[in-house]
């Protein structure tokens, strides 16, 4: 562990705060790919999602080693976490989708906005689109 987090409970309460994370994979190049993702740490799955028409879904299909990164926010303490292991890709029960929109959307855009609440409903409405992040790590690093 490191000094900014002692502890697991320390990670969790660092998770539980708004961040985007970044998901890294074997992509089409030598080097890894990185892309922003929205995320929900329980304290053992880290969930996320993709669109099934998503370049990553084929690549995660082929290759579901991943690592996924969350960091700090400009102007608080140094500090992140990292999460090594395999990816599970399924497709989303419309009421497990449904209950993962409920949880995060409203962590990651202002659903007051009619434009975003809208494409939240368009979401909700269509979870044969979207296909299960789902990942359990081997491996949780931190530091700072």
């Amino acid at each position: 562990m490191s000094k900014r987090f002692p502890d697991q409970e320390d990670i969790n309460e660092f998770l539980a705060t708004t961040r985007i994370a970044m998901l890294l994979y074997n992509g089409p190049r030598p080097s890894p790919t990185g892309v922003p993702v929205w995320f929900d740490w329980d304290g053992t799955t880290l969930q996320m999602f993709a669109s099934r028409t998503s370049p990553k879904v084929a690549h995660l299909q082929a290759d579901p080693n991943v690592s996924v990164l969350v960091t700090n926010h400009v102007g608080e303490p140094e500090g992140w976490v990292s999460f090594d292991g395999t990816v599970q890709l399924s497709e989303f029960d419309p009421t497990h989708w449904s209950a993962l929109l409920d949880r995060i959307a409203p962590r990651y855009w202002d659903l007051s906005i009619e434009a975003y609440a809208r494409e939240i409903e368009n979401w909700r409405s269509a979870p044969q689109a979207m296909i299960s992040l789902s990942f359990v790590p081997d491996r949780i690093r931190s530091g700072a």
